[in-house]
């Protein structure tokens, strides 16, 4: 593997459609790493090899390649570029040290490529801004840069300056080059050169005072500033390029080899048990490394990208891992070239490298002497409960789906405790698409999805008191019991410890209580004698757990409750666990109704982004959907970002509505906030088709 200081290490993201993958086609046959003609369009990319990314012409998974210019080596990340399939970019947004941001000349700044930038900062990554497809029509070059600079900060400096634009675009002038012809240039080339020297010789005072006595950085300076200046920010070059016809990337491979961060550029924390300690990229150093990307294939089956921030991986190396208590012993090492593999015998810090097979890894796992922190996934919110076509195929299908949550952390599966539900979440429709897709080519397995339930609960108003009589005789032992409870709404936020005390405002008698923090229920025990045995209070408790699952009104779970058991009635002979068990069930039943019942849904946080020209829509459309829109922010350019809150049901496809209302330029981020009371109209009609449904079942 290369030298630490001769390795770039550069992940390609922005928004679909920006040329990312074309670019690193296209970059890998000009240095010679592959002798292929790749074309996205015709189905024979280099990075694009998954049977889905050829059939939908786009990108889904990240791929991995390298290669080598000017005695450099480039490890390079192509991205998927629809916010569909973020995972993928931020998990390898985590492995580089420069963040390369595509940008489509005719349609600007998107959505991806604002959130991409963001992640790319919170990580300390150096920055390029890569502007794409010069040659197209309608392109408004000094807009463009206009909107970069408001955006992102005027440390958005043009590196190299195109020549022309659209038919007549024809070569980038390199501001650097003070000889360089600037004939043609569509922006003063000396004013831009001016722009970039102060964004470089702001890291170091006596080069900037000697700057501006009139004495300029050496060119050895300048090589050693404009590196410093990328890595704490004050410069983010701009190139530009065509990836289709090839002008400008040859400038673009000199830049990245200039002005891209090596691994010897950065620094990182990680943890050593309860100690937080620096580490930065020494072969020699404790091994830091972390995988950053899962990919399950069906010929070598699980294989997980690493990234080495220091010390030396090797084949069959015991490591120990952030997952396991055990150390595992690392398999065999890769270097992955998209979809081809060559193995090596060890990595050192700054590599990327890949293992086949090793089950204990997954994305985000830490492995060596400490640990980095977890990587930050965004949490899916669109759900489709899912069952498999064919009969008898549920285990087939919990196996399928298993893999792609090995391989995507930005999609969830469980099965509904409530609902019985198998749900499975992710980004949006299209990332539950080509899931199934995915199914049916590599597990061969068709399914049925449908909208899930959303996850209603069931609580009280007020409080209530009763009791209920178990008795059965039926020749021989009979069953007998009897319960007599108080109930009383418990509000979230209750310090239990203050509440279930013995006093005589509110449990007189308590000798016990539990408490079950999840569904927030307080069950206190204030029986007095021997008119419930002991041994029979544990059913009791069974009695109410399994109501509370089953639910009073209309099946859902019941939360927010105290019920307090104050007397009941036992038999020498005829009572047993099961009717106790049973008599706690009714009796909660019973004054559950009577306690003014209702229902609750779950509110949901969000935070949409916007142009300014469509916050108002989203207002309005807040509004319509029992919503409360609690603020605006500033997103940078024209961009806004509402926060809101809104019942769940009424945002699980906002995604279409959302695309629709602004032109596929919005975004949003959702996760739960709490659960709030139904309005009555919509609980009533949800509690008469329960009503129903169960009456059928009875049938």
């Amino acid at each position: 593997m290369a030298n630490i200081e001769n390795i770039r290490n550069v992940a390609f993201c922005g928004h679909g459609s920006a040329g990312k993958t074309t670019l690193v086609d296209q970059l890998l046959v000009k240095t010679g790493a592959v002798s292929a003609n790749p074309s996205v369009d015709n189905g024979t990319s280099i990075c694009d090899f998954d049977p889905e990314e050829k059939s939908h012409q786009y990108s889904i998974e990240a791929s991995v390649v390298h290669l080598e210019h000017a005695g450099v080596r480039l490890n390079v990340i192509d991205t998927p570029g629809y916010p569909d399939f973020i995972g993928q970019a931020i998990g390898s947004l985590t492995g580089v040290d420069t963040a390369a941001v595509v940008i489509n000349a005719q349609s600007g700044i998107e959505v991806n490529t604002r959130r991409v930038f963001d992640v790319a900062n919170m990580g300390g990554l150096g920055k390029f801004i890569i502007i794409n497809k010069m040659d197209g029509e309608n392109i408004e070059f000094d807009t463009l840069v206009s909107n970069i600079r408001e955006m992102w900060g005027n440390q958005c400096t043009l590196l190299t300056v195109p020549v022309g634009h659209g038919a007549d675009f024809s070569g980038v002038v390199n501001t650097l080059d003070e000889n360089a012809s600037a004939d043609g240039a569509l922006v003063d080339v000396g004013q831009i050169r001016e722009q970039l020297m102060e964004s470089i010789i702001e890291v170091d005072e006596e080069v900037m005072e000697r700057y501006f006595e009139g004495q300029p950085p050496t060119k050895e300076e300048v090589k050693t500033l404009i590196v410093r200046a990328v890595a704490e920010g004050s410069l983010v070059p701009i190139v530009c390029c065509s990836a289709k016809s090839g002008i400008g990337l040859d400038e673009l491979l000199e830049a990245l080899v200039l002005c891209g961060l090596s691994p010897a550029d950065r620094s990182w924390t990680a943890r050593k048990g309860e100690e937080e300690i620096d580490v930065t990229s020494d072969p020699a150093g404790p091994l830091v490394a972390q995988v950053f990307k899962t990919r399950v294939d069906p010929f070598v089956q699980k294989m997980s990208f690493i990234r080495i921030f220091s010390g030396t991986l090797k084949k069959d190396q015991s490591v120990s891992i952030s997952t396991a208590r055990k150390p595992i012993k690392m398999g065999q090492l890769l270097v992955t070239q998209a979809d081809q593999t060559e193995q090596i015998a060890s990595a050192s810090a700054g590599d990327i490298v890949a293992v086949a097979k090793m089950e204990d890894l997954a994305t985000s796992t830490s492995i060596g002497d400490a640990f980095m922190a977890d990587i930050q996934f965004p949490t899916p919110m669109v759900g489709l409960a899912v069952s498999p076509k064919a009969r008898g195929d549920e285990t087939k299908l919990s196996t399928a789906l298993a893999k792609v949550v090995d391989e995507d952390p930005t999609f969830l599966l469980n099965r509904d405790g409530q609902t019985k539900e198998m749900v499975m979440t992710g980004m949006s429709d299209l990332h539950l698409t080509v899931v199934r897709e995915r199914l049916v080519r590599r597990d061969k397995l068709e399914v049925i999805t449908r909208e899930p339930k959303i996850p209603y609960r069931e609580t009280i108003q007020a409080n209530a008191e009763g009791s209920y009589r178990h008795k059965k005789q039926s020749g021989g032992r009979g069953q007998f019991g009897e319960v007599h409870i108080r109930m009383y709404p418990l509000p979230r936020g209750t310090d239990i410890e203050s509440y279930a005390v013995k006093s005589s405002a509110r449990f007189p008698s308590l000798k016990d209580f539990k408490y079950d923090e999840s569904s927030n229920f307080l069950s206190v025990d204030s029986v007095v004698g021997g008119v419930i045995p002991g041994n029979f209070m544990p059913a009791v408790q069974k009695g109410f757990r399994e109501r509370m699952e089953r639910g009073v009104i209309a099946g859902y779970q019941v939360q927010d409750v105290c019920v307090e058991v104050h007397f009941g009635k036992h038999h020498d002979v005829d009572s047993s666990e099961a009717a106790f068990k049973t008599a706690a069930s009714m009796a909660f039943r019973n004054v559950f109704q009577e306690a003014q019942p209702c229902l609750l849904e779950p509110i949901v946080k969000m935070a949409i982004t916007v142009p300014e020209s469509n916050v108002g829509d989203v207002y309005s459309d807040m509004s319509s959907r029992g919503g409360k829109v609690q603020g605006t922010d500033s997103a940078g350019g024209n961009y806004q970002t509402a926060r809101c809150e809104v019942p769940l049901r009424e945002v699980t496809t906002y995604s279409r509505t959302l695309s629709s209302m602004t032109g596929g330029q919005g975004s949003y981020s959702m996760e739960f906030s709490h659960y709030d009371i139904m309005p009555g109209n919509i609980q009533q009609n949800i509690i008469s088709k329960s009503k129903v449904e169960e009456e059928e079942d009875d049938s």
